[in-house]
């Protein structure tokens, strides 16, 4: 029987952990500016580049992005949406967000967004990023030298890397949140009592943009993906089934919710996804501990209802990279604020999320005085010209800190 391989030792700056958005913009920011960085994936290349996810991208992202050379192919292919539309009571009514925020919304799918950021990390720029890592651990995070190790998927060797900080990019599921003890961090959850059927439909899209359709039948919407494709989402009971909602069942349930006088029928097509997403929000306080900084979905989740998470990811990572590069010019006042500048944003975001939360779904809840709340919610929204420009500015998203 042959003897394991020897422990491989490697020394970087920093290890990132994660390649979703938030841990390709780090890695992206720290190459251009010297730093020396390693970027691990426990998926593929491939995986990553086709794993459906979020679509919506908010201005000041897409702009900061582009200010690092990061946005080409987005602003070349991605489509802008400058409106959305409520439909309720058999009436449809457009909420005209461009023109009373000044800014847009970017329609360009996460796959696309990761493989251009791999694209230019490790294609154009040589950076280092290995996939397919196995069994990752972290190490000695309150002490001086952190370390990162995994099984190489190939060889099985193992891998130990030093490095000045950690990343923690890794999502949800991850292993860097996992790693800090739990007395050290706060923890607090929020469970919006409902469900959502993700659909995508192999069908053009029946309306402009976006439509959101309040129904005492429950919450349904109709987003734009592409000429040929389009997401909807069905309210649906907490633990729901997806197998449940045959073909049929769908699009008779669509038709109801999102019915509204002069609206066009809409076009049928396949399902090529059916997936329950239960509506519940985390949040990590505070998103360091010792060496590492945690950043995206790793820190936080905010269920899809205002399409945040993917925006909030990406503020996450502009602001962590700035102060990694600070501190090699030996300032750490970016690091050691970290944490509460990008909480600022997270909790406007998930406050403004179960904001519209309660808009989206109170005439579904079964309960007479959130059903009026709700109502009154969007009555002033749509009768307000102030009410609506505070609400466009928090769905559009501002640059400014919040």
């Amino acid at each position: 029987m042959s003897s394991p391989a020897a422990l491989t030792l490697t020394r970087t700056s920093v290890a990132i952990v994660g390649a979703g958005p938030a841990g390709l913009t780090v890695a992206n920011l720290l190459r251009a500016a010297g730093v020396d960085c390693v970027l691990l994936e426990a998926e593929s290349r491939e995986f990553i580049e086709r794993r459906p996810r979020a679509g919506f991208m908010e201005e000041w992202a897409v702009r900061a992005l582009a200010r690092h050379g990061l946005a080409d192919r987005l602003l070349e292919r991605a489509d802008t949406q400058a409106e959305f539309e409520f439909r309720f009571d058999g009436e449809r009514h457009t909420v005209r967000t461009a023109e009373l925020s000044g800014s847009r919304h970017f329609v360009y799918p996460q796959p696309l967004l990761v493989a251009d950021l791999v694209a230019a990390y490790a294609d154009r720029t040589a950076g280092d990023v290995r996939f397919g890592v196995r069994e990752v651990r972290l190490h000695d995070l309150d002490g001086e030298r952190p370390a990162v190790s995994y099984t190489d998927p190939v060889t099985g060797a193992r891998h130990r890397i030093e490095c000045d900080f950690i990343a923690g990019c890794d999502g949800a599921r991850g292993v860097t949140r996992a790693a800090i003890p739990a007395d050290r961090t706060v923890l607090t959850r929020y469970d919006h009592g409902v469900a959502w059927l993700a659909l995508l439909a192999e069908a053009p899209p029946s309306a402009d943009g976006v439509v959101f359709g309040i129904h005492e039948r429950g919450f349904g919407a109709h987003m734009a993906r592409s000429p040929q494709v389009t997401r909807y989402y069905l309210e649906v009971a907490p633990g729901e089934d997806a197998e449940n909602w045959s073909h049929a069942r769908v699009w008779d349930e669509l038709r109801i919710r999102l019915a509204a006088a002069g609206a066009p029928p809409l076009t049928e097509g396949p399902l090529i996804e059916k997936v329950i997403l239960g509506m519940h929000n985390y949040v990590v306080e505070p998103m360091a501990y010792g060496r590492l900084y945690l950043a995206g979905d790793s820190a936080h989740l905010v269920a899809p209802i205002a399409a945040k998470g993917m925006n909030l990811a990406i503020n996450d990572a502009l602001l962590l990279a700035d102060g990694l590069i600070a501190h090699h010019k030996g300032d750490d006042s970016g690091l050691a604020g970290y944490s509460e500048a990008c909480l600022r944003r997270v909790w406007q975001y998930l406050e403004f999320s179960q904001w519209l939360s309660e808009v989206m779904h109170g005439a579904s809840s079964g309960d007479r005085f959130r059903a009026g709340t709700a109502s009154a919610r969007l009555r002033r929204l749509l009768g307000s010209e102030s009410a609506a420009k505070a609400f466009a500015g928090l769905y559009i998203g501002e640059e400014a800190d919040l």
